[in-house]
């Protein structure tokens, strides 16, 4: 409605960032984008636009779940959950179960929601190589530690910990551009090249299972004005 860009930094800037830890997280594990099964927990404003955005990167396999399970079409008493949320994922299969269910033989789990909903098993039946983004502040999904037992790649929200995903990488670097290009505008094709952008600033040299997002602190990830 406004002819300025408007940008929801816990809607697009956490979608921005998951989306470009994913991108590189993917070249460590060799898989492509399209075979992903992926679950998520949380299904908010933050869970809806990373989910939107991995599907229009062709991340088409999503299972979400909330507080009351499972998403899926035409669930009874979900009248605020996500009309986006409810129609465009699990499409494929109906999951109706428990997240701990969802996630055996899952390719990703990307966690939004509180801390300690998942245990060591949950990890442990996902696919080989799994990516497991436990972004949930301060206390994750799960404990990294626990989880890298078994998962090829972790991330969570901290600085603490290797891999902070953070939104912070995604501004002021997307307004830069903006401002930039004169837009008037926040375009899907804008979040997806701000997340190539992002996920580019790690050198083919420096990508490893503990390096997938630049430092907040990289010159590379904004221009600085002098």
């Amino acid at each position: 409605m406004l002819d300025i860009p408007v940008f929801h930094d816990d809607q697009h800037g956490t979608a921005i960032v998951v989306l470009a830890a994913l991108t590189n997280a993917l070249k460590i594990v060799k898989k492509n984008p399209s075979d992903l099964k992926i679950v998520m927990s949380g299904a908010g404003a933050a869970g809806t636009a990373v989910a939107k955005l991995l599907f229009e990167a062709g991340m088409k396999n999503i299972t979400a779940y909330d507080t009351d399970g499972a998403i899926y079409k035409d669930r009874p008493n979900s009248e605020l959950t996500s009309e986006w949320m409810l129609a465009n994922t699990n499409t494929a299969n109906g999951v109706t179960g428990t997240i701990s269910a969802g996630l055996v033989g899952a390719d990703v789990f990307i966690g939004v929601s509180a801390p300690n909903i998942l245990v060591e098993a949950d990890i442990a039946a996902m696919a080989k190589d799994a990516i497991v983004f436990a972004l949930a502040n301060p206390d994750p999904e799960i404990d990294p530690v626990l989880a890298a037992r078994h998962a090829k790649v972790v991330a969570t929200g901290r600085s603490d910990y290797p891999n902070q995903i953070n939104n912070v990488l995604a501004f002021p670097g997307i307004f830069r551009g903006l401002l930039d290009a004169a837009s008037a505008k926040i375009t899907t094709e804008t979040l997806l090249a701000a997340s190539h952008a992002i996920a580019s600033c790690v050198s083919p040299e420096q990508l490893n299972a503990s390096y997938i997002v630049p430092s907040v602190f990289d010159p590379n990830v904004a221009k600085v004005s002098g």
